[in-house]
């Protein structure tokens, strides 16, 4: 993991296209700013764990009933 140091409006660049900028500091809390294409996903953690947790539920789901379809 990097790690870096940014002040309220520094930013940093991904992969030429992505900018993360800092927008606000009030405390523990850290307000960031995400300009991305829209091509590319962006997510807070916890909102994309549990869409991975569902895609995984599903599949799961779909192939025990694609397996007893088969058995009859």
């Amino acid at each position: 993991m990097l790690a870096l140091s940014r002040k309220k409006n520094e930013a940093i660049i991904i992969n030429n296209n992505i900018e993360i900028t800092v927008l606000e500091v009030k405390g523990d809390q850290v307000k960031i700013g995400i300009s991305a294409p829209k091509e590319v996903p962006v997510y807070r953690k916890e909102v994309y764990l549990q869409i991975q947790q569902a895609n995984k539920e599903a599949v799961d789901a779909d192939g025990i009933e694609a397996l007893q379809n088969l058995l009859g």
